[in-house]
Parts: structure tokens; sequence; C-alpha cells
């Protein structure tokens, strides 16, 4: 019969030439556009994938940018007179400068055309004659001049903002915190040679004024200001104290924000810390060689916080010092580390106005900037040839004015955005100030504006690890276990409803789960800890002891049990081993653990957190478990029945054929299956936010919490200023979070890969 035959009623059977060939162009065309459509999408997800990449690189790419400082401007010193700049100072708009000399003369001038605004003397003293002068270090605006009869005026620049028309006006003005009246620093009334102020902060009240006399004496007063019960003006309370003498080179005190203490230096290049804290010896408390012998100090300067300075040299050194607790309680100076050293003699240093940065100006005129918290030297660039005598920065770091021994100012644009960054800041152990010793550590923001921002990336990587790592310790066994019984043992029927309901569980909601692990099973495990371990350990016992007494049986009630039921049997060993376990764990407890697991742990040094790793494993288990056992099930089901049947054929047994032909013939996909696993417990963001505590701590104890990439991501950068440093390394750690599930993904497709090639010929 040919392909035009017919049938007894003369009717076509076959579709003609032409019909099947139309089949087939249509069949063609169809395969061709699904297979367009399949290229189309892919290629959609890499783009999609790189333009991720391209999105927060972008976001991270300020952090590259190095300092620099443009567009200067030159100019003569305003009322410059003979008097060089005890300092220079700027105000958060840039719009004004204010000069302070040693004449006591202070100059507001404009920054755009130079005009002088107003210059103004310090009142209080006319009879006596200025002998010093000193500034709060280095957020403080508050000044000093010291008198040659031993008393002291404090005064502070001041900016009395306004907008009339719309328009930012800036009045400029002085003020006296403790009035105009001077302030007897030293009781004997002997000249000042060298003083200091500092405003107290974190509680200090009042201010402290320290000064050096003539005669060699460490002098100093406290300052509050009293308001009278009936209203009026505010009267400064003084209350002055002779410290005893010092060394006749002893000079160049500053005084910390906390007001406990003086730090000075000598001309033999020592550092000395003197103690003014009253619950304390007062006096000299250490001294310390700060310089190569043969060099001076030169420069001396709190940094932002007053809790380190930076030492300059006569040899172009820069130290940064600190003081260090000891085992004794008492606080030693510290080196805590050095920065490129100048070519000349350090002879101007500033600190930033919030940062832990400063700049730092030599005899030569050359400037360089600095940070000390990523331990770099940001800029180094020769502004003049002169010797720079003084520096100052914005408070928000957006403009420089340096002034040299010429008498000329130079203006710079500053752009400094991101100093405290650098690849030893974010990934190895930095020393911070207050601590001993470095350390890895997470804190980048705090209710303090003297805080210094600690940006490890050491402790949410090494979370992000530590969650995934007891994930996976949780959730692969039981998973890759039960998928493989699942699809090679048990009963058909059984598996209709057994794999259905375990692949439900994926579309639990995460932050569910997340919130029932943070509000339910910490405390439950925390009130039940011998249970939960006995338990973990007594499933798998159980479950091989069910395993030997069923091997044991007769054979005939082995054979009433269908094949493949036999996991129904172990519900009762489950129910067993739980009932006998919580039965038992009080006296275990008693027993081992002196009646409080959690005390026992605690007194062996072991911390214990309600929320932990623990409680993460077992929470996160849940949510990674159905990814797991759905594609290792599909990948063991799909194994080849030619394959399984053929061994058995020859004489191999069930778990011969499992483990000798099913799992190396399922491995690519069972080795996928763990992959994404993993992938999905590394990026898990609800359940680590609600049920680690969020502590970022390095460690892998499974009894301490975490903090992870994805969760601090989400907890932190809602609050966290847009552009801001914090703002970069938020979005740097989820860079680092899609680099590392990258690498991860390639590698694991790679041995994927690699493996089905190998076995591919089973």
């Amino acid at each position: 019969m040919g392909q035009n035959s017919t049938g007894s009623a003369g009717k076509a059977i076959l579709p003609s030439r032409a019909v099947l060939e139309k089949r087939q162009r249509r069949r063609n065309l169809k395969d061709s556009a699904v297979k367009w459509l399949i290229r189309a999408g892919g290629g959609a997800v890499v783009i999609s994938l790189g333009l991720i990449f391209v999105y927060l690189f972008s976001e991270v790419a300020p952090v590259l940018r190095g300092t620099s400082i443009d567009n200067p401007q030159r100019f003569e010193a305003p009322a410059g007179g003979d008097a060089s700049s005890e300092r220079l100072m700027l105000e958060r708009y840039s719009d004004i400068g204010a000069r302070l000399t040693a004449d006591g003369r202070i100059v507001f001038w404009k920054l755009d055309d130079q005009s002088v605004l107003k210059t103004q003397r310090i009142e209080g003293n006319p009879e006596a004659e200025i002998t010093s002068f000193g500034s709060g270090e280095p957020r403080t605006r508050t000044h000093v001049y010291g008198f040659s009869d031993g008393s002291a005026v404090v005064l502070e620049d001041a900016y009395k903002l306004t907008f009339p028309n719309d328009q930012r006006v800036l009045i400029p003005q002085l003020k006296y915190p403790f009035g105009t009246d001077p302030l007897q620093v030293d009781p004997q009334g002997r000249a000042l040679r060298q003083v200091t102020v500092q405003p107290g902060s974190s509680g200090a009240s009042g201010a402290v004024i320290a000064a050096l006399t003539v005669d060699d004496r460490l002098v100093m007063a406290r300052v509050r200001t009293r308001q009278s019960f009936l209203g009026g003006a505010a009267e400064a309370e003084v209350s002055a104290r002779d410290l005893g003498a010092v060394d006749p080179g002893v000079t160049a005190p500053i005084v910390s924000t906390d007001l406990s203490n003086i730090i000075a230096h000598d001309d033999a290049g020592r550092l000395h810390y003197f103690n003014i804290d009253d619950r304390k010896p007062l006096g000299l408390a250490d001294s310390a060689q700060a310089v190569a012998d043969g060099a001076d100090i030169t420069q001396l300067r709190f940094l932002n916080g007053s809790k380190s300075w930076i030492v300059g040299g006569s040899d172009g050194s820069l130290t940064q010092w600190m003081l260090v607790r000891q085992d004794d309680n008492r606080f030693t100076l510290t080196p805590m580390r050095s920065f490129d050293a100048h070519d000349a003699a350090v002879t101007a240093i500033a600190a930033d106005y919030g940062r832990r940065g400063f700049a730092t100006g030599d005899a030569d005129g050359v400037l360089q900037l600095h940070y000390s918290t990523s331990h770099r030297t940001t800029l180094r660039e020769q502004v003049t040839e002169q010797p720079i005598v003084a520096i100052a920065q914005s408070p928000v770091d957006e403009q420089l004015l340096i002034e040299h021994a010429g008498g000329e100012i130079l203006l710079y644009e500053l752009w400094n955005e991101h100093p405290d960054l650098s690849f030893s800041a974010l990934w190895s152990k930095v020393l911070y100030e207050g601590r001993e010793e470095p350390a890895y550590v997470w804190q980048a923001s705090s209710g303090s504006n003297t805080f210094e921002p600690k940006m490890s990336m050491v402790p949410l990587t090494i979370g992000t690890l530590k969650a995934a790592l007891f994930a996976m310790i949780f959730a692969a066994p039981l998973a890759i276990a039960g998928a493989i019984y699942t699809a090679y043992f048990m009963t058909p029927r059984m598996r209709q409803t057994v794999k259905p309901t375990i692949e439900l569980m994926e579309a639990l909601p995460t932050v569910i789960l997340g919130f029932l692990a943070g509000l339910w099973l910490a405390p439950f495990v925390e009130a039940n800890l011998p249970m939960i371990f006995m338990v973990l350990v007594g499933l798998p016992t159980g479950f091989l002891l069910a395993a030997m007494a069923w091997q044991k049986a007769p054979q005939a009630l082995r054979e009433r049990v269908p094949a493949g039921w036999e996991a129904a049997m172990l519900v009762p060993v489950v129910v067993l081993v739980v009932w006998v376990s919580a039965a038992l764990s009080p006296w275990a407890e008693l027993w081992f653990f002196n009646g409080d697991m959690r005390q026992w742990l605690t007194s062996v040094g072991i911390t214990y957190d309600q929320r932990n790793a623990l409680v993460v494993g077992i929470a996160m288990g849940f949510a990674v478990i159905p990814t797991i056992f759905s594609i290792a099930e599909d990948a063991v089901f799909t194994v080849p029945k030619h394959l399984t049947q053929g061994s058995l054929a020859l004489g191999a047994s069930s778990w011969q054929t499992v483990t000798r032909v099913v799992l190396l013939t399922a491995s690519p996909g069972i080795f996928s299956a763990v992959m994404i696993g993993f992938g999905r417990a590394v990026g898990e963001t609800m359940i680590v936010l609600m049920a680690t505590g969020n502590s970022p701590v390095v460690n892998f104890n499974i009894f301490e919490g975490m903090r992870t990439l994805s969760a601090n991501i989400a907890v932190e950068l809602p609050e966290t200023a847009v552009g801001s440093t914090h703002y970069r390394v938020l979005f740097f750690a989820a860079l680092v979070l899609l680099l590392f599930t990258f690498v991860v993904n390639t590698v694991s497709e790679i041995v994927r890969q690699r493996l089905r090639e190998r076995y591919s010929n089973l």
C-alpha cells in the first residue's frame, strides 16, 4: 500500500506528502523558536548578573579613588601684621576662615574674596602680657590665652547662621564660655609659658586648663559655670591646683576630652603622661621615648576623640600613641603604629574634625594626609617652599587651609571621602584605640561623635560560613539519605506522599522560620539542652538498633511487611527515642552537668548565647532540606533502570547496587543539590537575622551567635547615610557575597561536569 492508500470507503488514511512537509516545517520552526527563546533567557540571566555586578561595583568604586587637592588659591594672610597664625579655623560651610595670632587677635575673612569681616582682640586682662596660646583638640573650637600673671582667658570662635531673603549669611563672633574675667590658673601668679584647654565630653563637665609656668611647674584649673538660684549671668567656678615641678624641658601639654590626663613631651624626645583624675594618684604616671636618639619632638596633637595622639619628630617621623591599661590597672604609654615619614622636621599637625585622619606639614613645605585606622598615607604633595606653620581642615573635609612661614595662606578644595578603607582595615587585624592588641572587629556606628568606626569584613565572612556550615551539617545528611531511600527503596505509593510533602516545605516563608526559631526554638533549646543532644545522638542510634532488630526478626514477620514500607515502622522508633530523651534529660543533666548544663558550659569557659549557631543550624536546615532533597531525589530516581537491574541480576545486593552504581551515576546531581543548598544557606537573610543574635564574633562555637553578610546588609543599610563610607562598605559586602556565590557555583559546575563525564559511560 502506498502513501496515498485509501480505506475501504475510499477515504485517505495517511496524510499527503505536502501535509507532512508542512507539519515538519512547523515543528522545525517551533524547535528553533524555543531554542532561541532558551538562549535569550540564558543570555538575559547572564546580562542581569553582569548588571548587578556592575551596579554593586559602581557603588564601591569611589572607595578606590585617591585623595586629591585641587584649585589652589594663594593670598596674603588677612590682617597679617607681624604675627603668624597660632591656629587656623574653617567653619562647616567653608565660607569663612579664621586665624588666631599669638598677639591676641582673631581675624575672620571670607574665603571667596579674602575680604576681612572682623578683626577683634581678646578681652579679659589688659594689664597683663600674653605669654602663651593653646586650643582644645581636635573637635573643639575652644581656645585659651595665657598671661604673665598666671591667669588665662577662654574663648570660642562661633558663627550665627541667618537666612535673610533665603540667602545663607554667617556672622562671625567670639564667645567667652566662662566670662571675660581672667581665670587664675597658677595660684602663685607666675607667667604661663605653655597653656592648653579642653572642654569636657563623654560625661565630663566644664573644662580643664593646663599650663606650664616659667618656673617649670605643671598647674591646672578645673572650670565650671555656676548659675545663680535667682537667675542672672552664670559665674565661672575655678578650682586651681599645682601638680608640682617638672623637668625644665617639658613642654606642649595637651588634655584629653575625658579630663583625666595630660600628655606632654620634653626636649629629649620623651613623652610624659600626667594623671589628673582625683580617683588615682595625681602627677606623673609614665614616660616613654617617642623618637629616635638625637631627634626632638616638634609636634604633638590629639586625634579626634583624644584617645590617641600623633607625635611628629625633627627627623620627620610620625607615630601614633595611646594609653593601654595593664594588669595592675595602671595606664602606660604605648606606640600603636608609624606612618610614612617626612624628609624634614614636622612643623604642623591638624586632626580631622570627625574622623581619625590628620594632616601634617614639614619644614620643606610638603603636605601629607594620613588615616590612623587604615594605616594609610593618602596624599603627599609639595605645596610650598616655605615651612608650613598651620593647617586647617573644614569640618566636612571639603576645604584645606595651609599657612607657611612667609605669611601666605593657601586654600585648596579637598576630596578625601574614604581614607578609612584599605585592604588591611577590611581583611587584617587592626589595633583600635583602647584595645591591647589587634583584632577583627565590626562596629560601624555609635552614638558618640568621637567613635572610631571598625569595619572588618572578617567577622561577617566567618559568620556567613559558620551559619552555612552548621545548616549543611544538619541538612545535607538528612536530605541526601532521605532522597536515596525515597527514590530507590520506598514504595511508589508512599513516595507519592513523602516527596510532595517535603517539597512543600520549600514554600514556607523564611521569615516565619526565623520568627519561630528566634521566639520559640531558641528558648526551647536553652531550656532543654540535654534533651536536644540526647535526641540528636539517640535517633541515629535508635535507627541502627531498630535495623539490627529487624534483621534478627523472624522471616515470616519480615515478609508480612511489603517491600518499601519499612520507613513507616521507624515512626514509633522516633516517638520512643524522643520520649525517652525527654524523660532522661533531667537525670542526665543532674549526673553530668551538676543540674544546669548551660551554667556548666559557662563554668568551663564556653560562652552560651540563647540565639546561637545550633538554633540557626536547625532552623536553616529545615529551609535547605527541601532544596537538596528534591534535586538529589530526582538525580537518584532518574538513574537508568537497566543499570540497577543489571547489577541485581549479576548478584549484587540492593545496598551494593546503591553504593556502587546508583550513587556514582547520580553523583553529579547529588553534588549539584549540595552546592545549591549551600548557596541557599550562604545567601539566607531572615533566619539568620532573627535567630543569631547578630553578634559579629570570629569563632565557630556552636553555642554562640554570629552575624552574616546578608543579615548585616539588611540591618544596617536602611540606617546609613547614602554615599558615606559605611554605605560603600555595605555594598562591598554585597559584592563579596555575590562573588563568593559566583565562585562556589562556578567551581561546583566544573566538578559536576567532570563527574558527569566520568560516570556517563556506566
